[in-house]
């Protein structure tokens, strides 16, 4: 993998050293992810048992309904980071979120409790949407607003921060690993109704504890819509497309320095970007031409600042590595639905009394996370720092491409597994019984699950890192919204492709995704996805190549200087 440098490479920042109270902040708000993820899995890891085996409906059905639901839940937290951003703040968006998802998992306790069961399929899914408006606002907040506790100048809080980044998902892991184990015990040996009760007073006590900590937390307001500054710099640049610097004497607009509304309104003051080569058609919105230099008061939407135009330049280069990782969001769809399926048709004894639940082995996902991530943070990140000299060990970009590298392993490992599990059913005569349990140890299934528990920690750690670094400062939220969105967009795809796939091989005479596992080619389906999988990682490689990082302007270096040097850079290209 190469990589043109990292973010800080020109900072010359103050080295101040870690405050105590930004991890003790962080922590309390880390429970309010805990509890999240804690009822997010205990309801997503099971629901489509429930779907099929309360509610009885068709595996690719109940497959496609998780799906969709899951697109949903990481779809909203776009629309919650703009109105976190934009209207209500970090602060207050989490308070409401939480309160909403509190009321959802209320209203699905009493959905599985109360209502008859012929009327309850609507109020259980309206009440699965409710849920899906809370974690729009949990999800863009909660780990920004975290991160917003360490100082954002200090190097060794930079170092702090990429290790709280590992340490967070660690914590959350935790979350989900618990409702694997307890919570779906429950639901399956106890009752649906202790099940999701479990859930709601995790919320309840999670938001409880978020609260006592209220003086302490650093808060930032709302900094205003962060779409207008795109549209107004694409629009600036396109009025005036014919402009060229350097030339009838036309300068650069980098701002007024007096500005200091930011400051007065309680936010931090916006760090200035240094400018960069890509993307050179939107410079043209910080051309001041003779129209610009007539007028006493500037028009945003003909004139833009460095800083402005360099913002959305960073939106820009995100965008590519944002697309290449939606595979990988593919790639966890059958995690929680075929993978759950698969081991509820082996034997899952342990012991001569006990069954272990299929959803359970997801939580093996999270415990290889929870595993890893201290040794890749202590031992891995320490000796990789020795060679490369980067505070991270490696780049972020280098990480993600790590995991992608891991994701078509996992579906040939799937694919090669679940041939094998067809094999036994077909030497045992039971591909026509959809109920029949191979005779196939669902320890066969460990090695999937494991690898991806491995490509999580390497791309999605990576992937939340790299949005919160390189969006813009009023953007963070946004950025975590995008990570959790690519997320939703490949659920969403996911439930697509089994649509697709089912009307292909039905016509062809052999189907991939029937309603009986072991009558159907699920092995097909996962070649499939480790045929795109490896194509997708190809296509990243080849994007983060020309990647650059986040580069903020050094305080001793004079913008004029350093606009020479790029002036130069263009004179020479044109």
């Amino acid at each position: 993998m190469v990589d043109n440098g990292h973010a800080d490479a020109k900072v010359s920042a103050q080295q101040k050293p870690a405050g105590r109270g930004g991890w003790s902040a962080a922590i309390l708000i880390l429970f309010v992810e805990l509890a999240e993820r804690f009822a997010f899995f205990g309801l997503s890891a099971n629901l489509i048992t429930y779907l099929t085996n309360e509610l009885h409906e068709p595996i690719p059905t109940a497959a496609k309904n998780v799906n969709t639901w899951i697109g949903v839940a990481c779809i909203l937290p776009v629309f919650g980071a703009l109105i976190a951003d934009s209207f209500l703040g970090r602060f207050n968006t989490i308070i409401l979120a939480s309160i909403i998802y509190f009321m959802g998992m209320v209203l699905l306790m009493l959905s599985v409790s109360l209502i008859p069961l012929h009327r309850r399929k609507p109020v259980f899914f309206v009440a699965l949407y409710i849920l899906t408006v809370g974690e729009g606002g949990h999800k863009p907040c909660v780990q920004t607003f975290a991160a917003d506790q360490f100082e954002e100048d200090s190097q060794e809080d930079k170092k702090t921060k990429s290790s709280f980044f590992n340490w967070w998902y660690s914590g959350i892991m935790v979350g989900s690993c618990s409702a694997m184990l307890v919570v779906i015990y429950v639901q399956e040996n106890v009752s649906w109704v202790m099940g999701f009760g479990m859930l709601a007073i995790a919320l309840a006590v999670s938001l409880a504890i978020f609260l006592l900590g209220i003086k302490r937390y650093k808060k930032q307001g709302p900094l205003g819509s962060p779409f207008t500054t795109v549209a107004r710099v694409l629009v600036a640049a396109a009025r005036k497309r014919q402009a060229k610097e350097m030339r009838d004497n036309c300068g650069v607009y980098y701002g007024d320095e007096s500005d200091t509304s930011d400051v007065a309104a309680g936010q931090p003051k916006a760090r200035r970007l240094a400018r960069t080569a890509q993307f050179r058609y939107l410079d043209k919105a910080m051309i001041i031409d003779s129209i610009d230099a007539g007028r006493s008061i500037r028009d945003p939407w003909r004139l833009c600042s460095l800083n402005e135009v360099e913002e959305v330049k960073l939106i820009l280069r995100l965008i590519p590595i944002w697309l290449s990782c939606l595979v990988f969001a593919i790639n966890l769809s059958p995690t929680g639905t075929y993978f759950t399926k698969q081991g509820s048709t082996m034997i899952r004894s342990i012991g001569p009394h006990f069954n272990i639940s299929p959803a359970s082995l997801q939580g093996l996902v999270f415990l290889t996370s929870l595993i890893s991530t201290p040794i890749y943070d202590r031992i891995f990140v320490r000796l990789a720092r020795k060679f490369t000299g980067h505070p991270s060990g490696i780049t972020t970009l280098q990480r993600i491409g790590i995991g992608l590298f891991m994701s078509p392993l996992v579906m040939v490992i799937s694919a090669l597994v679940e041939a094998k599990r067809i094999g036994v059913a077909k030497d045992h005569k039971l591909m026509d019984n959809p109920k029949a349990i191979v005779p196939m140890k669902v320890w066969w299934l460990l090695p999937q699950y494991i690898l991806t528990g491995l490509s999580d920690l390497f791309i999605i750690v990576g992937l939340q890192q790299l949005l919160y670094d390189q969006m813009p400062d009023a953007m963070r939220s946004l950025g975590a919204a995008l990570c959790i969105g690519a997320i939703g967009v490949g659920f969403f795809i996911s439930s697509a492709m089994i649509s697709v796939v089912q009307e292909i091989s039905s016509r062809c005479g052999e189907e991939w995704l029937g309603d009986n596992l072991n009558g159907a080619h699920l092995d097909y389906y996962y070649w499939l996805l480790a045929g795109l999988s490896a194509l997708s990682f190809c296509v990243y490689v080849w994007i983060a190549k020309s990647f650059e990082y986040k580069n903020v302007q050094r305080d001793d270096v004079p913008a004029e200087e350093e606009l020479t040097s790029i002036n130069g850079h263009q004179d020479g290209e044109a």
